[in-house]
């Protein structure tokens, strides 16, 4: 074994959080009457992940994030919507879905058999208890690690340094992070000391600087570096 511990990341990771959000996005605005779009549909992922970079910069709240990602999406196609409602439906939402990404269930299988999984996630407590716990992954992780929980963010020390308190018998050394986040999971690997693998299906290029340790572009990938065959 090159690895006994796996700290996997949630959404883009393991559970394909752009189908999560499209369908939540899409229900909630049907409930308030807003018939959605593509364009919608994308033009809010965008705000969404910009908003949650501010959060690990640390420049908003969770609270604040919140509902600050719904008021510039109502204000940028001036739905005139009630965005507190609109929130609080959306968060409802998608905590019933939950979908896998590619390969995940069946990777998870076979690491399950060697190594201690864990989940890192920086998502709301009820949304991401809601779509991992339901998933046919939970049986095969022994926890899940909730920014929400934690009361810290990735890539902060704080939440790394709970990580490790919390796992028995945790060695930095025999531990791997994997996640598709340059900026929540590589660079929180990296600075606690963690080898770290990047999730890149988009076959983005390798940022110079960082010292990834490995780069993978399908979730398959991932076993040989782990298990010794």
């Amino acid at each position: 074994m090159r690895y006994h511990t796996i700290l996997f990341d949630a959404d883009n990771t393991l559970l394909d959080f752009f189908k999560s959000e499209k369908e939540a996005l899409r229900n909630a605005l049907g409930f308030l009457g807003v018939l959605s779009n593509e364009e919608m549909l994308k033009k809010y992922s965008e705000i969404n992940d910009g908003v949650w970079k501010m959060l690990e910069r640390g420049e908003i709240t969770k609270a604040e994030l919140r509902e600050l990602r719904f008021a510039l999406f109502s204000s940028h196609f001036s739905l005139g919507v009630d965005v507190p409602r609109l929130a609080n439906l959306y968060t409802e939402l998608l905590a019933t879905k939950s979908f896998l990404m590619d390969g995940a269930l069946e990777v998870c299988r076979r690491l399950a058999e060697h190594c201690r999984l864990y989940v890192i996630t920086n998502g709301m407590a009820s949304v991401q208890h809601g779509r991992f716990d339901s998933s046919p992954l939970h049986p095969l992780f022994e926890g899940a690690f909730i920014s929400d929980e934690i009361g810290a963010e990735k890539p902060s020390p704080l939440f790394f340094a709970h990580v490790a308190a919390k796992i028995p018998q945790f060695d930095p050394r025999d531990t791997l992070v994997v996640g598709d986040s340059l900026t929540s999971d590589i660079k929180g690997g990296v600075d606690a000391g963690i080898d770290t693998c990047w999730f890149n299906p988009g076959g983005k290029p390798v940022p110079d600087g960082m010292p990834i340790k490995h780069v993978i572009t399908r979730l398959e990938e991932l076993v040989p570096l782990v298990v010794c065959e």
